[in-house]
């Protein structure tokens, strides 16, 4: 199996930040990006036709033997978590919280992100040691 991409907002800076963070923590170095704006992200939501005008994170584990797999909101936050090991990885336990409830304070904290974090005019330019890992 290829490694997962994590499809993030890239005009959103608290999504930026989540990505350099993810990039600093990632310790295989592994983990591929790309903005919800681009062409890959764009394939992605039109073959999962639920995720249609996801304004959300979502990680797409690359097809391997059972196909691709995407996960949105909290469960993509927690597979970012579980992805980088360590002491993210405990972010794991906040499973045992119902679905419905962590999505619902994910959907609070993503309608004020651009208030907190500020809202880009353009995505970012990864420097040119991390443009390897991310997709147009």
């Amino acid at each position: 199996m290829q490694e997962p991409v994590l499809l993030y907002d890239g005009l959103c800076g608290f999504c930026n930040g989540l990505v350099q963070f993810a990039l600093k923590w990632d310790r295989m170095g592994t983990m591929q990006f790309a903005p919800l704006q681009g062409v890959f992200a764009r394939e992605v939501l039109a073959r999962h036709p639920r995720l249609v005008g996801a304004d959300s994170l979502v990680m797409v584990e690359l097809p391997g033997e059972s196909g691709e797999r995407v996960r949105v909101r909290s469960d993509a936050a927690i597979a970012v978590a579980e992805y980088l090991g360590g002491a993210w990885g405990y972010v794991a336990a906040l499973r045992v919280i119902p679905r419905a409830l962590r999505d619902f304070v994910y959907d609070r904290f993503a309608d004020a992100r651009y208030a907190v974090f500020g809202r880009l005019s353009a995505c970012p330019v990864p420097t040119a040691e991390q443009r390897a890992r991310f997709i147009d």
